[in-house]
């Protein structure tokens, strides 16, 4: 009888506590302090956009503090917000319209804009939002998808403030450099920092790389991607374009394509109308692995091996073989007895994205050499590079 009593006291005071507690969360909710929880930017108000337009006061600052503000002030009107839109459809097939945004920044005054490709991958409009605010439907004039760098037209009523692009070829780790974009929605926004290392590698997709990526220090966040990377003197040296992050927001370690490269890009575009890719002329291509190579009794365990090449294409015209039998790996289908490619101009080459990297920086009429081997010898063929599609 008593263990009944306990027990129903319990559960009074269990039922009372949860009252109290119910009742001091609806009463912190009602009157106690609020904390934003969602944080975005809301569009700039003409006096805004003016007041980023008045002479630049340096009085107070140091030295370096004035260079900085002096830069920013002197490149952020050719900064650009990238606003794309297009219809996407759900399961029923209703069209469900999508918004996406990034950065961008002029570099010709007659509104040539460059960007990344995957800022405007797939959308049906794209607006630029220059630095004073001033708004303008963009032309997608092409890309090349592989580096990330898009090309963009405006029609500007007359010249545009537009970026110097500088050589990024001579850059040094510690180097100071800035970053201007538009993370989150907050457009003009600079941080600061340094080279953090140069030379990097950073597969940013299936088929899609940063090739001597820039990495730095200064913040990057998404919204970013596709804006200037500058040096001390307001010159571009790259294109802000991706994070190391665990967290989704920036953890101190960006990415950025030099410059150098976007601007053959441009150039192409600009004048020729699409990008001139040097192309080996190999249709299928096959990662060696050390099981393969075993099974197949290849001197190597490393390389790319050709399964088909293209006909009359430069690795044709070279005498690259492709497979010539067909065998079952698993449930993989393989054509083997190719030539295995180990190196292009001495660098080695263990997979296809090492083949890409090698002919990044090629144009179509170079010729190579590609190192290989055939029925268990190793030999070097000069190929003479087509261009792709």
């Amino acid at each position: 009888m008593n263990n009944r009593r306990n027990s129903g006291n319990t559960v009074r005071w269990m039922v009372a506590g949860a009252i109290i507690a119910l009742g001091a969360y609806w009463a912190g909710a009602r009157w106690g302090p609020h904390q934003p929880v969602y944080v975005e930017a809301v569009p700039a108000s003409p006096a805004a956009a003016a007041g980023q337009a008045r002479a630049v006061s340096t009085s107070g600052l140091t030295e370096e503090e004035a260079r900085t503000v002096k830069t920013y002030h002197q490149v952020a009107p050719a900064v650009a917000n990238i606003m794309t839109r297009a219809v996407e459809y759900d399961f029923f097939m209703n069209a469900v319209p999508v918004e996406g945004a990034g950065s961008g920044f002029v570099i010709d005054p007659r509104g040539y804009v460059l960007t990344n490709y995957h800022v405007v991958q797939g959308a049906d409009t794209i607006e630029v939002v220059l630095g004073d605010r001033t708004r303008y439907p963009a032309k997608y004039l092409g890309a090349d998808q592989h580096n990330d760098v898009a090309l963009l037209k405006i029609e500007p009523k007359t010249a545009l403030t537009s970026l110097q692009l500088a050589d990024s070829d001579g850059l040094q780790v510690g180097q100071e450099v800035l970053a201007i974009g538009n993370p989150f929605g907050f457009s003009s926004t600079l941080t600061t920092g340094v080279i953090s290392a140069l030379g990097r590698t950073v597969q940013t997709g299936d088929n899609t790389y940063i090739d001597e990526a820039i990495q730095t220090d200064a913040a990057i966040n998404r919204g970013n991607s596709g804006g200037p990377l500058l040096n001390s003197r307001g010159e571009v040296i790259g294109i802000n374009t991706a994070i190391y992050t665990p967290s989704g927001t920036t953890a101190g370690i960006g990415f950025a394509i030099p410059v150098n490269t976007a601007k053959e890009i441009a150039h192409d575009l600009m004048t020729g109308g699409r990008v001139r890719r040097a192309d080996l002329g190999v249709m299928n291509l096959l990662d060696l692995w050390p099981g393969l190579a075993q099974a197949l009794e290849l001197p190597v365990d490393r390389g790319v091996l050709i399964e088909r090449v293209t006909p009359k294409g430069a690795a044709a015209n070279a005498g690259l073989h492709g497979g010539d039998r067909v065998v079952l790996a698993g449930l993989q289908r393989l054509i083997v007895g190719g030539d295995v490619i180990v190196a292009v101009e001495g660098q080695a080459v263990a997979s296809r994205m090492d083949l890409d990297l090698a002919l990044n920086h090629k144009h179509p009429g170079d010729t190579i050499k590609v190192t290989i081997y055939r029925a268990g010898h190793k030999m070097d063929v000069p190929v003479t590079l087509g261009e792709g599609q």
